[in-house]
């Protein structure tokens, strides 16, 4: 199938992104080591691609390469930790008011409909320009926390929709008379036929907060510097389009890549959750 294939590349792809966050700062040069002597042009400006520099300097002389792996370090462990929180947070939400109903989930389902009346992207702004002035500013936390709040709504609503259809089914029901106590019934009957959709938010999640993320490093409001992340590269290099396209092309490549390979996986999710075999 189409969509077999298309979730096969994009696991590929998404396996090689990983592969070069985690081998690639072993064999890459210090992102973080400028060199205004021989990483620029006489006239100051950044180098180009070459042998010694595969995707040239930047305005101080790093290497762009090697701030690229650490990028693909950086960006994926945040949407990775993200994803995680607001799984946790969406799963709980999500398999109690489909669980219980009535009352319940009519105040959890107000609760994300209060979520997601606010544009994701400019919730996370807001959140991460209070978040920025704490303590925590100094560290990947407040990201991470930023990103998983703006991002744990929709996956409640998309669990506690097959929450409700599962809690309906005739061997939920045929638990409940039997005396079984609801956390046997979530534990043992709920979260088993959950998987599946909670598998697809999972990888949609991380799609959308990897986006996030970028956005939120382009505007200064990611991770505090010198850790490197695509964002804050194409927000470094937005002067030099012209002059010095690869400053922009690299880490927008990145990005892109990125996310669509995980949305061919959530495509192939789908279709193999959705289409009968």
């Amino acid at each position: 199938m189409a969509a077999d294939r298309a979730a096969v590349v994009g696991l590929a792809l998404f396996a090689a992104l990983v592969a070069i966050a985690v081998v690639g700062p072993l064999l890459t040069a210090d992102p973080l080591a400028r060199d205004l002597d021989h990483g620029l042009t006489a006239r100051g400006a950044p180098l180009g691609p070459s042998a010694g520099a595969l995707l040239g300097t930047d305005p101080l002389g790093r290497d762009v390469w090697a701030r690229l792996v650490a990028g693909a370090g950086t960006s994926l462990s945040i949407a990775a930790g993200a994803t995680t929180l607001a799984l946790v947070l969406g799963l709980a939400v999500g398999v109690v008011a489909g669980y219980r109903g009535g009352w319940v989930d009519g105040v959890l389902m107000r609760t994300v409909d209060l979520t997601l009346a606010f544009p994701a992207l400019l919730l996370a702004i807001l959140v991460a320009a209070v978040l920025r002035e704490t303590s925590l500013a100094t560290s990947r936390a407040p990201v991470v926390l930023v990103l998983a709040l703006v991002s744990w709504g929709l996956i409640a609503r998309m669990i506690r929709a097959k929450a409700m259809s599962v809690a309906r089914s005739p061997h939920v029901l045929a638990a409940r008379a039997l005396g079984a106590s609801p956390r046997r019934i979530v534990m043992r009957h709920v979260l088993p036929q959950l998987v599946g959709v909670i598998t697809i938010a999972a990888v949609a999640t991380f799609a959308q907060v990897l986006l996030n993320e970028s956005a939120l490093s382009f505007l200064g409001l990611g991770p505090p510097p010198p850790a490197p992340t695509w964002g804050r590269m194409l927000y470094e290099g937005r002067a030099y389009y012209r002059s010095a396209p690869h400053l922009v092309i690299a880490p927008g490549l990145a990005i892109v890549v990125a996310v669509a390979a995980v949305h061919l996986i959530a495509q192939g999710l789908r279709s193999s959750v959705e289409e009968p075999r």
